[in-house]
């Protein structure tokens, strides 16, 4: 893919961080723009940011928790635009507590918003991309999606989950033209660690400090976009973080020693 221009691209979790610096470089390129998370008011501030006309842009509320109208949702773009090019699963939840003192409600919480719920989505995009044999489906997944850690026991699981099924479908959709790439963000300055959950459902209302370092949103979505143009696979964005993917891949043992000295927060 060489440009983004008129294609259609539906962004999850649109409404702030990596979701809303990706929806900025789309309008930019001259993509046209689905905008989906809960908070409608702040998809209409996104909005109003980019640099593009209204038309260009449909914002369509969607709550990963609830996967029954997906489904319709995706029937409500293909009328609105006639067609999607490129689906970005962006939209989750994260989550700071220990797997003790984590509720099996959050347990499942977590799962079904960032797992079932973009597999959902997912699903319900699928056929009209089987039918235009084309299309670039996006999985935001995590560099916890390839270890554990601490604190992120549901997390990380939903995001091993999410990697399994997206290698999976890359495998039997390849005949048809359909791409999948897998995004594995490290630290990225966003509210992630802000909006986590934690053990029995409320709000984790702080910045980690190594989030808070971490790298730009804008430059997380420009590494995205240059990964879509290039038919990357797979992409591991962040800081010395990614190193930790390739130290457990060939030196486990090592790994193991160093991850749980690692700061747990």
């Amino acid at each position: 893919m060489n440009s983004f221009q008129n294609k259609v691209v539906w962004i999850t979790g649109a409404s702030s961080g990596i979701g809303e610096a990706l929806a900025k470089a789309l309008a930019g390129e001259g993509a046209k723009l689905v905008l989906s998370s809960r908070r409608k008011d702040e998809l209409e501030r996104v909005q109003k940011s980019l640099k593009t006309a209204e038309s260009n842009v449909f914002i369509l509320p969607l709550d990963l928790a609830d996967s029954s109208q997906t489904d319709e949702l995706a029937q409500k773009v293909v009328a609105k635009f006639g067609q999607i090019d490129i689906l970005i699963n962006n939209g989750g939840i994260s989550q700071r507590s220990l797997a003790k003192d984590t509720s099996l409600a959050i347990d499942r919480k977590v799962m079904e918003v960032n797992f079932f719920g973009t597999v959902a989505l997912t699903k319900s995009v699928l056929p009209y991309m089987l039918k235009q044999q084309s299309g670039h489906i996006v999985v935001i997944s995590s560099v916890v999606g390839k270890f554990g850690f601490y604190l992120r026991s549901a997390y990380s699981a939903s995001k091993h989950a999410l990697e399994g099924f997206f290698e999976s479908l890359r495998i039997e959709t390849h005949k048809d033209n359909l791409k999948v790439l897998i995004v594995c963000p490290g630290k990225i300055h966003t509210n992630i660690s802000v909006n986590a959950v934690t053990g029995d459902g409320g709000a984790h209302n702080k910045m980690d400090e190594s989030t808070e370092k971490g790298l730009s949103a804008e430059e997380c979505a420009r590494q995205i976009l240059n990964g879509i143009k290039k038919n990357k696979e797979e992409l591991l964005i962040g800081g010395a973080e990614v190193r930790a993917v390739y130290m457990k891949r060939f030196f486990p043992r090592l790994f193991s020693k160093l991850i749980r000295k690692q700061k747990a927060e």
